[in-house]
């Protein structure tokens, strides 16, 4: 998967890796993958979500990294006696539809609607998905100075 100048390949162990394009940038390895991986491939399991994160999908769980590091941003477990299934996926603006087919229920639950943020709630808080701040990008402001006592 290209993402700016970067690849996110998917191994059939189960291994997600991220590169620059001359190296190798992170690791994030997907628990219990590696046989589903090799029995079914690895069809929508990567989605990009945008602003640099990208969602791992699963039949169990749906993870979120950063692009640019690797760095977990957050996890979605499937709900109980249900599964992810990445390959029926919809991408709508910029929401990512994600079938989430269940034992039973109405067709409304086995749907599931995220974004960079995670699932998307009414009211949720937003994790601040934005990569670290280096020496030089960090703005200049002053430390406040207490007050004289």
């Amino acid at each position: 998967m290209p993402a700016r100048g970067r690849a996110i390949t998917l191994w059939d162990d189960g291994l997600v890796t991220g590169t620059d394009g001359g190296s190798v940038r992170w690791h994030r390895a997907l628990p219990d993958a590696a046989g589903w991986l090799a029995e079914r491939g690895g069809t929508g399991v990567l989605r990009p979500l945008g602003k640099g994160i990208l969602a791992v999908v699963t039949p169990h769980r749906v993870t979120a990294y950063r692009t640019g590091d690797g760095d977990l941003r957050w996890v979605l477990p499937a709900r109980q006696d249900c599964v992810f299934a990445p390959e029926r996926a919809v991408r709508h603006t910029t929401a990512l539809l994600l079938a989430q087919p269940c034992a039973g229920g109405a067709w409304t639950g086995q749907v599931v609607a995220l974004d960079d943020l995670g699932r998307i709630t009414p009211d949720r808080t937003p994790l601040g998905n934005d990569g670290p701040v280096g020496r030089s990008e960090q703005a200049h402001v002053e430390k406040p100075l207490a007050r004289p006592r």
